[in-house]
């Protein structure tokens, strides 16, 4: 019997695109820390993944104290933008959105950074504000807040800042993704002047053991400040109200806390962490120090040396709501700019520039496509 023809797959093992298939949106994420792509086509009202890339740039390495992106990051970055285009040329992605955020946001030179990666790859970047990244994490992550919540409390830890937004569950579920789309349920927001990078280069002159205690006060100065000025503690008093945690700080520890041999999504997103066994596993990470936490086989030895200052930034965040329990989101930024290019309000595009190489110029922004 002649052995059935499987279907044809890509270099990433998925099936191979059918020519005339759905359009490709791509999303392009340069933060501080990692750069990240993700391309996905319509499916069912949300979208099915084709493609993704994640590549830690270290692009902030330095920032905090020079006020300037290194020669030594940017090459880092301009090393992973050239894979993404790499990607995005060999996928034929129709539409396709780029956005930098903390690192460029403070950089003198981050202007001229997002000009170069243009000159050299097609791809045009838009540096985006943190009003409308907390917009955007909360777009991706829309789908997990739960159906008895009053009030849902978005953590979004980057490597440069960190976002956090006060979300009406209720506004947020009766008017569905495209009422958020037209309109936030967010009610406050904040962002913390801190992620993993800068909260970890602030005490970096620290041994971890003093480390600790500083870095969870300086995030905490910053979070309480907000929170008494919003009553923020007050909304999440209810029984019914929870933590969406994005980031990899949260993935990171929901790995450990389900003592997983591998990273699974599968596994980790969406899944519930109570907070009394939460804080046992950031103990163990805590005093595990930084060659005990690259052990652990969904840390590694690349984010291990920031995961003192992810614990404290998660530590300080749900102090807001000690009760509560924590949905861990292996999704967010991406996944927004994503669900505003295919469900927020039409643009016409532009048309393109660039002598045939991709581009992110000409796309709807995400601004004007989470409101």
């Amino acid at each position: 019997m002649a052995e059935k023809k499987s279907r044809s797959r890509g270099p990433n093992g998925r099936p191979a695109r059918k020519a005339g298939g759905p359009p490709l949106y791509a999303a392009v994420d340069l933060g501080t820390n990692n750069c990240r792509l993700l391309i996905a086509a319509p499916h069912r009202g949300g979208f099915r993944v084709v493609d993704s890339h994640s590549q830690i740039a270290r692009l902030g390495e330095g920032l905090a104290e020079t006020g300037r992106l290194s020669d030594a990051a940017m090459d880092r970055a301009f090393n992973a933008m050239d894979a993404i285009a790499r990607k995005l040329k060999a996928k034929k992605v129709g539409r396709i959105r780029c956005i930098a955020t903390e690192a460029c946001r403070k950089a003198e030179n981050g202007p001229d950074f997002i000009a170069e990666i243009r000159n050299r790859t097609g791809l045009t970047f838009k540096i985006i504000g943190p009003q409308e990244e907390a917009q955007l994490a909360l777009i991706g992550c829309h789908n997990l807040i739960d159906d008895a919540a009053e009030h849902v409390l978005v953590l979004d830890i980057g490597g440069g800042s960190t976002e956090l937004s006060l979300v009406d569950a209720g506004r947020a579920r009766d008017n569905g993704l495209n009422g958020m789309l037209k309109r936030s349920p967010i009610k406050a927001w904040t962002s913390v002047p801190y992620g993993v990078v800068t909260l970890t280069e602030a005490f970096s002159h620290l041994t971890e053991e003093e480390a600790y205690p500083q870095m969870l006060a300086a995030a905490r100065d910053h979070i309480e400040a907000w929170a008494e000025a919003n009553n923020i503690r007050g909304a999440l008093a209810g029984d019914t109200s929870h933590i969406i945690g994005t980031s990899g700080t949260v993935t990171c520890v929901a790995g450990v806390h389900f003592g997983l041999e591998r990273y699974r999504r599968d596994l980790v997103d969406g899944k519930w962490m109570e907070r009394e066994g939460s804080w046992k596993t950031i103990s163990a990470l805590i005093d595990a120090g930084p060659e005990g936490r690259a052990k652990f086989p969904t840390i590694g030895e690349d984010r291990a040396g920031l995961m003192l200052a992810g614990c404290a930034l998660m530590e300080a965040a749900w102090s807001l709501a000690p009760h509560a329990r924590i949905r861990v989101a292996d999704r967010g930024l991406r996944e927004g700019l994503l669900l505003s290019m295919m469900k927020g309000p039409k643009k016409k595009r532009r048309r393109r520039g660039g002598r045939g190489r991709p581009s992110g110029g000409g796309q709807t922004p995400a601004k004007e496509a989470a409101e």
